[in-house]
């Protein structure tokens, strides 16, 4: 049997195949087709094909919710519904400027235009009782216009419909009963959960979305289908969990940061191989470069975020984006990737970011008719790149081209060497990534001493040693085929389904058991639909059930998750959140604590591939390659280039190196030693006394 893991990245698709009876891996990178993004699927499906019926599982990863959230194109035409009075809170927000010192400064343009807007009598209040019954007058008038102006999707968000939805459920009984074809989502179903900014803004990027998404996965679904591949599809979600074409396609805000998420879940599998608690994830692609943390085995994770916003040395600007309320892998990125365009600005300062040359023209050495000087050709010029050809030989590379490049649009512009602009390049794009793992690190009072760096993506192990003298750290892991990492950790993936009602309760007045019983009576019903579908037989076993309530301080604004358990008194959830707050605020208090929500995370595992342990081990034989001249730890050396290939289980030596292989090349700085693991990872360690 034969499981897929299928990553469509800014300049690559990445498709990863485990051979269940072989317990071997097979790797494939193809250019992401931009245009038309099954094509780039199916060219990394090609050598796959006669062996299609052997497939029990996809697994997929996709920036189509992202890029269409960017760029403002193929998103559904959208109409909101709300309570008269509240036509304009998208644009309200929480008041908050991205820019406070520009003057200049503008929101985000609103994914639902003021025109398409519509309000309609009716509340309920805070408590859940209903002030004033919903006009079906005012809904069957708003329901015509809609249906004449043609709209794809409509969002419907009343007030308080987080703890009554019985007006949106009429409002959108309404709709359907006038006539309207389109998708439609109530923000009680997208996100029950108070906050009505977060809820509304959720609920129509959800709306806005789902037509695109549906019609890609559903067209994705069908080329495959033709193609022989009839196993189920999943998609992987923003929180590491992977969802049915069907949830995907219902819930596409689940999957907007579906791409970074896997490289951590890869990350976390291989760090239970090798009992590695503390991992510090590096995951540096073609576009951007990730930074994350993982703390016995659970990498961080955070329940809001903005997509399509701005960011600044890795953080993202509150108040420039779109909120999204949803559980997500919570990572720092910057824009640090092998096509990212350097250039000199009108002050004759070297600057490096945040456009990317993306995989059409793509770097210069590329030959597709890049012009722009990028990190890639900084690389090559730098000899750390194979000035010749990458992925075994099928994208030949251009030296001349990047040479070329960076003469013209940096060395010359700054009176210097192009190796020198090069080494530059390098510098700066180095400063920015380790900022991006200090921000998971440091800024979260975490020692990088104390971690491992996991190192990946296809120019991840280029720069792992530079950051890790950087920060400090000692060990390095750099997995097999680290380029395509990310698909493989689509393998890794179990499905998840996330519930939540709200409380809005004292500890000492609310009977949390009730509520948890209605959740998992809820959680009970979508699994055993999911199974009668048949979907995904072959990998399910059994369901699991987490139970957490969301909690603060009486008066305050922000809450923070508790872990829940049957018969939990409401002194254990007191004791453990004033514990977990005084770890992360330094203090506790003796304030009342107030239940927000209650939340349930329903898990389904999955089957994984198995890391088989080599057996031929050899001891101490050192490989010996072909050299080249390349810059390591700030100077020139005429350096050994071994084929990753090559080595056997045990091999190990000391840099200055460069390990190569299909996927990814690794530099190995002259002050650390490598060793071949038992099951094939590259492991780094500084020599004993160095700084």
């Amino acid at each position: 049997m034969l499981y897929i893991g299928i990553d469509v990245g800014g300049t690559f698709t990445d498709v990863t195949v485990y051979d269940e009876k072989r317990k071997d891996l097979r790797v494939t990178k193809v250019p992401t087709t931009p245009g038309n993004i099954a094509q780039g699927i199916l060219n990394g499906l090609e050598d796959y094909k006669r062996d299609a019926k052997e497939v029990v599982l996809i697994s997929h990863a996709t920036t189509a919710a992202t890029n269409a959230l960017l760029t403002h194109t193929n998103l559904a035409r959208t109409a909101l519904v709300t309570n008269e009075s509240f036509r304009d809170i998208l644009e309200i927000g929480r008041q908050r400027r991205a820019e406070l010192y520009d003057i200049e400064n503008k929101r985000p343009i609103p994914i639902v235009r003021r025109r398409d807007r519509y309000t309609v009598r009716g509340r309920i209040l805070a408590d859940g009782s209903e002030l004033e019954p919903l006009s079906k007058f005012d809904l069957i008038r708003i329901a015509k216009k809609i249906s004449k102006k043609g709209y794809e999707s409509l969002a419907i968000c009343f007030l308080n419909s987080y703890v009554n939805m019985s007006h949106e459920q009429e409002a959108a009984k309404i709709f359907r009963d006038e006539g309207f074809k389109g998708h439609i989502d109530t923000s009680s179903d997208v996100n029950r959960e108070y906050r009505e900014f977060e809820r509304f803004s959720t609920t129509v990027v959800n709306a806005s979305l789902a037509p695109l998404v549906s019609k890609y996965l559903k067209r994705l679904s069908e080329i495959l289908r033709e193609k022989a591949f009839l196993s189920p599809i999943y998609v992987m979600n923003s929180d590491g969990s992977v969802s049915t074409i069907e949830q995907a396609s219902r819930y596409p805000m689940l999957m907007i940061e579906s791409g970074p998420a896997a490289g951590v879940l890869a990350s976390r599998y291989l760090a239970k191989s090798l009992s590695l608690e503390k991992i510090l994830t590096f995951d540096m692609g073609g576009t951007t470069a990730k930074a994350g943390a993982i703390v016995n085995y659970e990498p961080d994770v955070a329940f809001e975020f903005e997509v399509a916003g701005g960011s600044h040395s890795g953080r993202s600007i509150k108040g420039s984006g779109y909120a999204v309320r949803a559980p997500f892998i919570d990572l720092a990125e910057v824009s640090a990737g092998g096509g990212t365009i350097a250039y000199v600005d009108e002050a004759g300062a070297l600057r490096v970011g945040p456009l990317s040359a993306g995989s059409d023209p793509g770097p210069a050495a590329y030959d597709r008719g890049g012009k722009d000087a990028t990190v890639t050709d900084a690389n090559i010029v730098l000899g750390r790149l194979d000035p010749v050809s990458l992925l075994g030989g099928r994208m030949k590379i251009r030296k001349d081209l990047a040479y070329k490049a960076l003469k013209t649009n940096i060395a010359t512009k700054l009176g210097t060497s192009v190796e020198k602009a090069a080494r530059g390049i390098i510098n700066i794009v180095n400063n920015e990534m380790a900022r991006a793992i200090s921000i998971v690190s440091v800024e979260r009072g975490r020692d990088p001493r104390d971690y491992t760096l996991f190192a990946f993506g296809g120019a991840g192990p280029m720069h792992a040693c530079d950051l890790a003298e950087d920060l400090g750290i000692s060990n390095i892991v750099l997995p097999p085929h680290a380029g395509l990492f990310s698909a493989y950790g689509l393998l890794t993936a179990d499905i998840e389904r996330n519930f939540a009602i709200p409380v809005m309760g004292d500890t000492a007045s609310v009977d949390l058991e009730q509520y948890f019983e209605k959740l998992r009576r809820t959680a009970r019903k979508a699994i055993g639909e999911f199974r009668e579908k048949g979907e995904g037989q072959k990998t399910i076993s059994k369901f699991r059930f987490f139970e957490f309530v969301e909690a603060r301080y009486l008066g305050q604004s922000y809450e923070m998750p508790i872990p829940y358990r049957k018969k939990k008194s409401a002194t254990d959830i007191e004791r453990e959140f004033n514990l977990k707050h005084k770890e992360h605020y330094g203090y506790s208090s003796d304030d009342r604590i107030e239940i927000v929500n209650a939340k349930l995370r329903a898990l389904i595992p999955t089957k994984k591939p198995e890391l088989a342990p080599k057996r031929n081990l050899i001891g101490s034989s050192k490989p010996i390659g072909s050299k080249r001249r390349a810059w390591v730890s700030n100077k020139f050396y005429d350096v050994h280039t071994i084929q990753r290939e090559s080595l056997a289980s045990g091999m190990k030596g000391k840099g200055p190196c460069i390990v190569e292989e299909y996927d990814s090349t690794a530099i190995i700085n002259s002050t650390w030693s490598w060793r071949m693991d038992q099951f094939g990872n590259l492991t780094l360690s500084r020599y004993s006394g160095s700084s």
